[in-house]
């Protein structure tokens, strides 16, 4: 089964900016709604930010909107995350998500099905 590679995880001071890929050889992203998920220490899963395979607006969670910003690049089959202006909230671990037949609404976020594609997950660390 085809996988999907994280990268560019770590810790960083609040006010700081990471940014998180997510490498998916073999996969077309244009042809599939990708997405980003995350999870806080003793929280659920939520999701954070999503773009379809049909033009469209992203969703952003309420928690990153105008702080983060989501993107995809087709001739190298990546997906990243940029995270800026971080507080100890958006600690937590990052999974990126594929999904053929997902969608993306833009108020609502991402939904996937049970063929979905997800990363191994990604830490992300802030704090001072």
């Amino acid at each position: 089964q085809a996988q999907l590679v994280e990268v560019g995880g770590g810790l960083v001071q609040p006010g700081g900016s990471l940014r998180v890929s997510c490498v998916a050889p073999g996969f077309a992203l244009d042809d599939y709604a990708i997405g980003w998920f995350r999870q806080a220490p003793g929280k659920a899963r939520e999701k954070v930010s999503c773009l379809g395979s049909t033009p469209g607006m992203p969703h952003y969670a309420p928690s990153v909107k105008s702080r983060f910003t989501i993107s995809r690049d087709s001739a190298t089959s990546t997906m990243s995350l940029q995270m800026d202006d971080l507080t100890s909230e958006d600690t937590g671990i990052y999974y990126c998500v594929v999904d053929r037949v997902g969608i993306c609404y833009e108020y609502d976020g991402l939904y996937v099905g049970d063929l979905a594609t997800w990363g191994q997950g990604i830490r992300v660390t802030v704090s001072s």
